[in-house]
C-alpha cells in the first residue's frame, strides 16, 4: 500500500459550521456540575495521554521515497515486458539507535534509489529550537523477505530514538491502538482505533496471519507502525480491504512477534532461514473431533508427520493433537504457525500433546527448510539478473549462494530465482533450477547465460542443461 505518484489528491473544503455558534450569548450564573467537571477532566487526561504517546513514537516512525523500475505489459502486445520508472512512497519505523528502519517489502522491492526522511524527529528538533538540517538521507536495502512482506533498510545515523516491538501474543480484541504513517503522502499522520481481530488468515493455503484494525490506513501507512497505548509496535501496517480505494476501517497490520523474527534474521545474515519442525496440521472442528472419535473439539490435530524430520525424530505421531506450545494454550492453526514464527533455527519448541488420554511434553528442534526457492527471489537485481528468453530472474553462483545451496554437479552455474510476469506456463526453467549449460555450451554466471541466449537464431533450438534438486536433465524449449 505504497503511494504512487500518479495518483491525484483532490481535497474537499468544509466551511466550518461551528462559527455561527460562537454568536451565540454565553450563558451566566451556572456553574459546572461535578460530574460533568469529572467527565471533563477524564476526556482531558485522555486527550493529554494521546498527545504525549504520539509525541514518542511520531520521532520514530519515517516516509520512505523510492525510485526503481518494474517489469509492465503492453496491451497491444502480448506477452510484450518493458522496465519503466516507478516511484512510491512508504513509511518505516526505526527499530534501533544506529538507523535500522522496517518496512514492507513491496514499498522498497525494485527500487534503485532509497530515500528516508526523518519527519518525526525534524519536527521535534525544530519545537527544541535545535538547527540540525537532515532532510533526505539514502538509506541502503539490508534484506527482503516477500513472504512476509517485510524488509529492512539502515540509514547511517546515530543516537537515534527507537520503538520497542511489544508481544503480539498478548494482544487482545478491542485493545486500543494508533497507526502511524503517511497515508496518501501526508506526512506524519495519526489515526485511533482498536483491534478488530487478533490473528486473521486470508488465504487458507497461506498460513501467514494479521491482526485486523479499524484504525484508518491508507495507501503511504505501508511499513508504518501499529502501536498500544505504550508506545510499544504490536504490528506493522501492511494493507487494507476496500471497495472504494480508500479506509473503510478493514485494515491488516502483520503482528509485532514475525517482525521481531524477520528483523532479527535480516539485520544479522541479510537473508531468512525459514524454520520448520516438519508437520502438517490443522484446526480440529466438531465434524472432525466426532468422526475422529476425538476427545476435544477445539485445537490442533497433526495430519503428518515428516518421515525423519525433527517432530518424527522427536517421538511425534500422527494423529497427535497439539494442546500447548511452550506453555500457552493453542486454539487453531494459525496461532500454532504465527508462534513458530518466534523460534530460531536451532531452538526447540515445546510441545503439549495429547495422545488418545495420555498428555505429553516434547521438545521438537527447529531447523531449516531445505530447497526453499523462493529465498534468491530477494537476492536479485530486476534491472540486471533479468533473462528476457527465459522470462526469468537468474543470479550467479557466488560462494555466499553456493552455500545456500544442496550439493552441486558443477561449481558455477545460474539459479533460477523467479519468473516475470512473462512466464506464466508450467514449463521452462522454474524457481530452484541450475542451469549449467546452453546447447551444450557451459556458462558460469549470468552474463555468460544471456550471451549464449542473444548468439542463438530465432529458429535455433535451445537445449538447457539443468539440476532440478539432485537430478541433471536436458530441457528442449520450443525456438523463439
Amino acid at each position: 500500500m505504497s503511494v504512487r505518484h500518479s495518483k491525484r489528491l483532490f481535497l474537499v473544503l468544509f466551511l466550518p459550521v461551528f462559527a455561527f455558534a460562537q454568536n451565540k450569548p454565553a450563558t451566566s450564573g451556572k456553574r459546572t456540575p461535578p460530574e460533568t467537571e469529572a467527565r471533563v477532566q477524564t476526556l482531558r487526561g485522555f486527550s493529554d495521554s494521546l498527545e504525549a504517546l504520539a509525541g514518542r513514537v511520531r520521532k520514530c516512525v519515517v516516509q520512505i521515497d523510492t525510485v526503481g523500475y518494474g517489469i509492465t505489459g503492453d496491451s497491444e502486445r502480448q506477452n510484450a515486458q518493458f522496465f519503466t520508472q516507478e516511484r512510491s512512497t512508504g513509511s518505516g519505523a526505526i527499530l534501533s539507535q544506529d538507523g535500522f528502519i522496517i518496512t514492507n517489502a513491496h514499498v522498497v522491492q525494485s527500487a534503485r534509489k532509497i530515500r528516508v526522511r526523518l519527519i518525526g524527529l525534524e519536527h521535534e528538533e525544530r519545537l527544541n529550537g535545535s538547527s540540525a538540517q537532515r532532510g533526505m538521507l539514502e538509506a541502503k536495502l539490508i534484506g527482503l523477505d516477500r513472504l512476509t512482506d517485510l524488509a529492512l533498510i539502515k540509514i547511517t545515523q546515530s543516537n537515534l530514538p527507537f520503538l520497542e516491538l511489544a508481544d503480539s501474543t498478548n494482544l487482545k480484541q478491542g485493545q486500543v491502538v494508533l497507526a502511524f504513517g503517511s497515508p496518501l503522502g501526508l506526512e506524519n499522520s495519526v489515526s485511533m482505533g482498536v483491534v478488530s481481530a487478533v490473528a486473521r488468515q486470508l488465504d487458507p493455503d497461506n498460513p501467514m496471519i494479521y491482526i485486523q484494525t479499524d484504525a484508518a490506513i491508507n495507501p503511504g501507512n505501508s511499513g508504518g507502525p501499529l502501536v498500544d497505548v505504550d508506545g510499544r509496535v504490536v504490528g506493522l501496517n501492511t494493507f487494507i480491504l476496500t471497495q472504494s480505494g480508500g479506509s473503510e476501517g478493514i485494515g491488516f497490520a502483520i503482528p509485532s512477534n514475525v517482525v521481531r523474527n524477520i528483523y532479527r534474521q535480516l539485520s544479522t545474515d541479510g537473508h531468512i532461514h525459514r524454520g520448520m519442525i516438519g508437520v502438517f496440521a490443522r484446526t480440529i472442528t466438531p465434524a472432525l473431533a466426532s468422526g475422529l472419535s476425538l476427545s476435544r473439539d477445539s485445537g490442533v490435530l497433526l495430519e503428518d508427520v515428516v518421515p525423519g524430520g525433527p517432530a518424527d525424530k522427536a517421538g511425534v505421531k500422527i494423529g497427535d493433537v497439539v494442546l500447548t506450545i511452550d506453555g500457552a494454550p493453542l486454539d487453531n492453526i494459525r496461532q500454532f504457525s504465527l508462534d513458530l514464527y518466534r523460534y530460531k533455527i536451532g531452538e526447540s519448541a515445546q510441545l503439549g500433546l495429547l495422545r488418545g488420554d495420555q498428555k505429553l511434553a516434547v521438545a521438537v528442534p527447529v531447523v531449516e527448510q531445505p530447497n526453499d526457492p523462493t529465498r534468491f527471489a530477494d537476492m536479485v537485481d530486476p534491472q540486471q539478473d533479468i533473462i528476457p528468453r527465459l522470462d526469468i530472474l537468474g543470479l550467479s553462483i557466488s560462494d555466499d549462494v553456493r552455500a545456500m545451496l544442496p550439493e552441486l554437479r558443477f561449481p558455477t552455474g545460474v539459479i533460477v530465482a523467479a519468473r516475470t510476469q512473462g512466464n506464466t506456463g508450467t514449463g521452462g526453467p522454474q524457481p530452484g533450477d541450475v542451469i549449467y549449460a546452453v546447447n551444450g555450451k557451459h556458462v558460469d554466471d549470468v552474463k555468460a547465460l544471456r550471451a549464449a541466449l542473444q548468439q542463438l537464431k530465432q529458429d535455433e533450438p535451445l537445449v538447457l542443461q539443468v539440476q532440478r534438486q539432485d537430478q541433471l536433465s536436458f530441457m528442449v524449449l520450443d525456438a523463439q
